[in-house]
């Protein structure tokens, strides 16, 4: 990346709203009490780079990691530099949350950017290349190669590579090319043979054509050389009569962050697409190098990119590492982590093996919630809208779409429920960062079909994850409802971890119908029962929880508050966490990605731990759990603690009641706490250090594998029974 209206928040009937006001914050707590958030999505990444460092992975994991961490950086500079640097130059010098200048927090992120940049380079050329090759993949170069196999590999330039290869003169009569971002570039400079005047051209690396070009032989390890190389090693052919003198690979980002006046804007679709034909051309904001790269041809593109020193970043060994995700082609299971199959769950499972699930009875019976990927989402969300959609019973299906794709059996499920004269709304958020183009093809795919299709409301990005299904059953209607902390995204819920309940709670299908009235409407201002719905009320009702076990701290009741989430930052949800930690709140903070809250003020955070765990999932869910003196709150949703989910977006969490899920959700906490457990933890100046082993060596609980173990057994036991 992704908020909820106000419940009760577990205290009372939230229609009376008659909860004490929320203390302001302590004046007294210390002005340099958050961390840097810039600086603490780096400090995420460096994560992610330490998994590609860890030999004890499989060796094709590890080159995953490496692309993964190119990935998330190249979105960080698409997005947030990009957004610092807009800042600058329109003059709006905003600070940022721990009060630097724009300019100074530029600085700070160069700095750290540069090194991790060239650790990551250093981490593919002496850990993960070597690693593979002794498995077996060896990435080469053309002066490794036999004269034979060159030959071979000139045949596949010349059939296959050539024919789509573009280069561009600069000279009078050129002007210097437009320079797409993230594109893979050869700056080339030559010399005309006849006149001996010296040029410059630049060639694009065909981004549609594999980065790692096999080399066929007769040895047993399984070869391939970049495609930059096998290119650069046949310039001859792309300048025939001249003499190419020197050639170096070069990358550039761009800006390419969105902003669209919506209230401006009659037709959001039209504004959305003329924004993306915008977002290409948007300014440069990094310029990645070879460390060889001549100081004349530097010259050059800093001249024509507009670019500063600071936004140069002269890199060892080949750029854009997101090449390495093409390794993921190779047929080597033994490099990669055994295999996880989600199961189905035990609620789900029909009564033998020839029948379908009736899901509707299965959710009548009792609440059910399943934990994505270790459960099928195919034979529970999709299940649950493919039933929706053929049951001659339902009347309505509604929902909203954050991301998903075109081909997805959910889209399909709407079409197919509409086309039977279903009602059917979809609500889409076109604004969704980085699939806007795809959302608005699937969008109309679905108007086309005769789904009622709304994008939400002005200003505001609809970022929750609810399904609502309408049933006639014995003459009057009973309520359905889905409530996620993930995407409706059949492809991606296989690596992200999330949570979903459905129920037949028909204070839970009052709510999600309210809701979908008004996000179709014009806006969202009511509270409700079960649900926490942001803008309005989703910070007021987790505040008011957390001054709540405040108050129970202060009062000799026991007190803990436990918060799963991507990001933590927004600073008043911190600041009412250190209130709770200075009065004697055990407060448990389990965190994917950023984090602006300290463990280590004296007085305020001494009973705050913070935890991050990443590994072959990514850890997507969010859960928010209050002890309330014995009387456990616990919610699920999509929001995490930032301004733009608390503030500018629709989110939602629901509250869960099942005594057998506040179970789950609290067992699944306590392992990802234990100190057995592999983890980051968060220390002194925000420095995160990595606990993966014990005393002796021995490697500490892997938490994804030892959840798909445990969720299996339940399965067995079930079969068992």
């Amino acid at each position: 990346m992704i908020d909820p209206a106000l419940a009760d928040a577990g205290l009372g009937d939230a229609e009376d709203d008659d909860f004490d006001a929320v203390e302001s914050p302590d004046a007294l707590l210390p002005d340099h009490r958050y961390l840097d958030r810039e600086l603490s999505w780096l400090a995420f990444n460096q994560r992610v780079l330490e998994l590609a460092e860890d030999p004890s992975l499989p060796e094709l994991e590890r080159a995953n990691f490496l692309a993964i961490f190119a990935s998330n950086l190249d979105e960080f500079f698409m997005v947030r530099v990009a957004g610092l640097k807009r800042r600058i130059m329109t003059g709006l010098a905003v600070p940022t949350n721990i009060g630097r200048s724009p300019v100074d927090a530029l600085a700070d992120i160069s700095r750290e950017a540069h090194a991790l940049q060239l650790r990551h380079a250093d981490a593919w050329a002496s850990k993960v290349r070597p690693a593979l090759a002794d498995a077996g993949i060896e990435i080469t170069d053309w002066d490794a190669l036999t004269a034979d196999e060159q030959a071979t590999l000139s045949e596949y330039f010349q059939a296959q590579v050539f024919p789509v290869l573009m280069p561009l003169a600069v000279d009078p009569a050129h002007p210097f090319p437009y320079i797409s971002g993230l594109s893979l570039n050869l700056a080339i400079r030559i010399r005309n043979a006849r006149t001996g005047r010296q040029e410059f051209a630049r060639l694009k690396v065909p981004p549609m054509l594999p980065r790692y070009v096999e080399v066929r032989g007769t040895s047993e390890i399984t070869r391939f050389i970049r495609l930059e190389d096998l290119i650069a090693n046949h310039l001859g052919d792309l300048f025939p009569g001249m003499e190419v003198l020197d050639h170096h690979a070069f990358r550039l980002t761009r800006n390419e962050d969105m902003v669209i006046e919506e209230d401006e804007s009659e037709n959001l679709i039209q504004a959305l697409e003329a924004e993306l034909m915008r977002r290409r051309f948007g300014p440069p904001i990094r310029l990645e190098i070879t460390d060889d790269m001549d100081d004349v041809t530097l010259d050059l593109l800093v001249r024509e990119l507009d670019i500063t020193d600071q936004e140069v970043y002269r890199l060892p060994g080949s750029l854009d590492l997101r090449g390495l995700f093409d390794l993921g082609k190779i047929d080597r299971p033994d490099l990669r982590y055994p295999p996880h199959l989600p199961t189905t769950s035990v609620s789900f499972q029909p009564g033998d093996s020839n029948s379908r699930p009736d899901m509707f009875k299965a959710i009548r019976k009792a609440d059910v919630l399943v934990h994505h990927p270790y459960e099928s989402f195919t034979t529970s969300v999709v299940a649950f809208l493919e039933q929706a959609a053929r049951d001659p019973h339902v009347l309505a299906i509604k929902q909203t779409l954050y991301r998903t794709s075109g081909d997805s059996p959910i889209v399909q499920a709407l079409i197919d429920a509409a086309e039977a004269g279903k009602q059917v709304l979809a609500l889409v958020e076109v604004k969704a960062r980085f699939d806007e183009a795809n959302n608005i093809v699937w969008a109309r795919k679905l108007e086309k079909a005769g789904v009622h299709v709304v994008y939400g409301l002005v200003g505001l990005k609809t970022h929750c994850k609810l399904a609502l299904v309408i049933r006639e059953e014995d003459g009057t209607l009973r309520h359905y409802s889905h409530i996620g902390t993930g995407n409706y995204n059949p492809k991606t819920s296989r690596i992200y971890e999330d949570f979903g309940l459905f129920t037949a709670d028909p204070q839970v299908g009052k709510d999600l119908t309210r809701l979908f009235n008004e996000l179709s409407g014009y806006a969202i201002e009511k509270k409700f029962k079960r649900l926490l719905v942001a803008p309005l009320h989703l910070r007021k009702g987790l505040i008011r929880q957390i001054d709540h076990e405040r108050k129970n701290a202060e009062a000799g009741k026991p007190a803990s508050i436990r918060i799963k989430v991507n990001s933590m930052v927004d600073e008043e949800i911190i600041d009412a966490l250190y209130r709770a930690s200075a009065a004697g709140v055990k407060v448990q903070v389990w965190v994917r990605g950023i984090c602006s809250l300290r463990t280590d003020l004296e007085g305020i955070s001494d009973n705050i731990t913070v935890r991050s765990i990443l590994g072959r999932y990514l850890e997507h869910s969010r859960i928010f759990a209050f002890e309330n003196d014995g009387d456990p709150q616990v919610y699920i949703g999509s929001a995490d603690m930032m301004h733009r989910n608390l503030d500018r977006r629709v989110e939602a969490l629901v509250r869960v009641t099942d005594p057998r899920h506040l179970d789950e959700l609290l067992a699944f906490f306590d392992l990802a706490m234990d100190p057995g457990t592999s983890s980051w933890h968060l220390g002194a100046e925000g420095v995160w250090y990595r606990h993966s082993e014990d005393g002796e060596g021995n490697p500490l609980v892997d938490l994804q594998d030892k959840t798909m173990g445990l969720i299996q057994r339940r399965r067995r036991a079930r079969a068992v029974r």
